[in-house]
This record gives C-alpha cells, structure tokens and sequence, in this order.
C-alpha cells in the first residue's frame, strides 16, 4: 500500500488521486462482504482463498507491464481487485479456521494467525520506503505478486476438511444439544426471501448484531487516528515526521504481538478464550489509548500508550473473531461477510469525515470524539452482555432454553468464550 499509494500520485500528479484509489479499494471490499456469505455457501473456503490470491497475483502483474497510456486503468483494476479480493481471502480465512484446527483451538489459532499479520505489517512498512527508493516501484510490485503466489501455494496446503462449505462439525462450545445451528440454518433459509441471510445470521445470536455494529464504529474510530498521526507527528518535529508515525506503529504492533503470547498462554493453561467481554473491555481500552497518545504526553509515555493500545487491538481482535466463530458454519460466513461490510463502511466513512474534521480541529478533538463514540457503544455492549448473562442464570434450572440451547450443566455460563452468544430463549 506504501508503494501503491505512491505511484498513484507519481502516475497522476493529482493527491485526490490517492483519495479515489483508496474509496474504489474501500467500495469494493464493501460489495464483497455483502456476497462473501453466497460465495462460501457455493465454494469451499479454501477455493476461494486460493483463487483470490491468484487474482491479485495478476493484478499486479498487469501493473508492472502496463504501458504508460494505460497505468491510470490498470491502477484503477488493482484497487478493485485488491480490495474484494482481500475481504473475501479474509472473511474465508476466519470463517474456516474451526475447521482447520478444531473448535477447541480456535483462540489459539486467531491469535497465531494476528500475530504474523501484526509482524508483516512491520516488516512491509519498514522495507517499503527501502524497496521503492533503491529499486524502484516495479520491483516494489514484483514483491508484492510474490507474496500472493507464496500464499497461495500456502493455501493450496492448508489442510480444511469440507473447507466451510456446507454442514460440518458445530463447536462443542456452543452447548447446542437442542439443535441451535440446525435451527439457525432452517431460520436462514425460511427468511431468505424477506431478508438477507447475513442479517438471519447476527439475528441466530443475542448480541451479535451489537457487536457487529461496534466493530463497525470501532473502525469509524480507527480511520481518525490514522489520519491524524501524520498531521500529528508533523507538528512534533516537521523536519521527520515519518520518525514518530514509524515508532508509533512498531510498538503498536509490538504491543499486538505480546498480548497474542498472552491470549495464548491463557488459552493454553485454562482451555478457555478471552469471550465477548474481552472485546467490550479491550475496545474501551484500545480508543482510550489512542485519544491519549494524542494528548501531548512525553515520548516515552506515548511509546507506552501505544503498546497498551496494540495490545488492546489484540485483544479485541482475537475475541471477536472467536466469538463470531461459534456460529454455525451454515451462518458464519454471511456473518463474517456482513462484519467486513460494516467494518469497510466505517473505516471508509470515517476517512471522509475525519479529513474533513482535521481541517478545522486538532488531532486530539478529532480522535477523541471518534474513540469516543466507539467507547459509548462499547459500555451499551457491555451493558447487553452483562444483562444477558443475567437472563441466562435466572432461566439456568427452569428449562426455558430447552429449544435454544441445552440444560444449565451443559451451557456453562462461566465460559467467556459464550457470553452474550449462547443464552436460553426467552
């Protein structure tokens, strides 16, 4: 993206430029999270995130041999192709984890999985400026179709029983003795025709749809950060301003990196996940870091801020990605698709607004209302699990969930891998 975003300007002359590119890259990961769900229900998993890879692979070759004449149209099927394409891999990835590893190491394997992203982030920020300025943008590209070719080999490797198509194993943890997946999927198919099954899918789980929602707002919230740190790390020192955004992110990924060994060392000694509250906490957390690394506090301070803040990130991102995989697999990949949606639309919305915002206000205002936002639907999160939890163990003995979910023995409300998603019926 580094290089992409900079050849978009080299190749155009105009900074808007950069602006489109990322709203076409945006608008079409948007579209494919709406039909991620359909796709995984007629393709396995691993075909999808086998073909995706080979598709952005060409991509960038045609970028590299595209004539002067016609960069500007090659440029503009890289932003489509890269941006449906990596939500699909994604939404793919994630649904079919449970089938990859069991439902068992699913927390495990979600936090292995952010670790080496986190990681690649890394090293793909710090070598790009090197690449680009020694070697120039074509071999920046030919790089880049490497490691969609090495992933793809990865892929064609990866060992997914049914690979998320279809009916397949439930998780265990779901405590579904009384059917609820069968039940979910029956659900999906009967309102097919009056509304979209991602939607039936979010509907299956109490809680759900919230946390969706704030996932979203989470990425409302992420897009004014990223935003504001340039214009943030210019006032610091305007002679090197990518110094500060490059530390920052270093141990923000740093802080990432921790909390997986953390998350996974906790997993490994109890057998239990971190749960939808760990999401609720970790988000109030992460957009409180955030706001404060804005504030002004010395160097060394915000070097801490913003390892609580990626630590924070870590751990939203394996609670939640968890969570949304106790589904059925029948419903997980229109879930995972919807999810994608809401996080692209919040993530591309708030880049409008927040650009928009920075004009007039300084990076803190603008950081703060955006974080802050997410921390209010955060405590409303909270609040609905909490309030959930409640309702399950009042109706744990009287055999009210029996259509739901199984007997009080069986739904072990004390699981946090299960609050707010498996609860009696009402």
């Amino acid at each position: 993206m580094v290089a992409l975003n900079l050849f978009v300007y080299e190749t155009t002359g105009r900074a808007i430029a950069m602006g489109l590119f990322m709203a076409v890259r945006l608008g079409s990961g948007f579209a494919a999270g709406l039909t991620a769900g359909t796709l995984l229900a007629r393709f396995t998993a691993k075909t999808v995130m086998l073909w995706t890879n080979v598709a952005q692979a060409a991509v960038m070759l045609l970028l590299v041999f595209a004539p002067d004449g016609l960069r500007t149209g090659a440029l503009v099927a890289v932003s489509v192709v890269v941006g449906s394409c990596g939500t699909l891999f994604m939404v793919s990835l994630r649904s079919s984890i449970p089938e990859m590893v069991g439902v068992d190491r699913r927390g495990w394997a979600n936090s292995l999985s952010i670790t080496g992203r986190s990681l690649a982030m890394v090293a793909g920020f710090a070598s790009a400026g090197v690449v680009v300025s020694l070697v120039g943008y074509t071999a920046a590209f030919v790089v880049d179709m490497a490691t969609f070719v090495i992933c793809a080999v990865t892929v064609a490797l990866l060992p997914i029983a049914g690979g998320g198509r279809g009916k397949s194993a439930r998780p265990d943890s779901e405590g579904d003795s009384g059917g609820r997946a069968e039940q979910g999927a029956a659900a999906a198919e009967k309102a097919g025709r009056r509304m979209p099954v991602a939607f039936v899918a979010l509907a299956a789980a109490p809680g759900l749809g919230l946390m969706v929602a704030l996932r979203g707002v989470d990425a409302f919230g992420s897009s004014s950060h990223n935003a504001a740190l340039p214009i943030y790390s210019t006032e610091l020192d305007a002679s090197r301003p990518a110094v500060f955004v490059s530390a920052f992110w270093c141990l923000w990924a740093l802080g990432n990196v921790v909390a997986q060994q953390v998350i996974q060392r906790y997993a490994k000694r109890t057998g239990r996940s971190v749960g939808a509250l760990g999401f609720g906490y970790g988000t109030i957390v992460m957009s409180g870091a955030f706001i404060l690394a804005f504030a002004g506090f010395p160097l060394v301070a915000t070097g801490v801020i913003a390892l609580v803040a990626g630590a924070a990130d870590g751990l939203t991102e394996v609670s939640y990605t968890s969570h949304l995989q106790t589904l059925s697999a029948d419903l997980r990949g229109h879930a995972f698709g919807l999810s994608a949606t809401f996080e692209n639309l919040g993530f591309g919305v708030g880049m409008i607004l927040v650009a928009a915002a920075l004009d007039r206000y300084s990076p803190l205002t603008v950081v703060g209302w955006s974080h802050g936002a997410a921390m209010v639907v955060a405590v409303a999160f909270l609040l609905r699990v909490a309030g959930l939890r409640r309702g399950e163990k009042r109706g744990g003995g009287d055999g009210e969930g029996a259509g739901a979910g199984a007997g009080a023995g069986e739904r072990e409300p004390h699981r946090g891998d299960r609050d707010g998603a498996e609860v009696p019926g009402s």
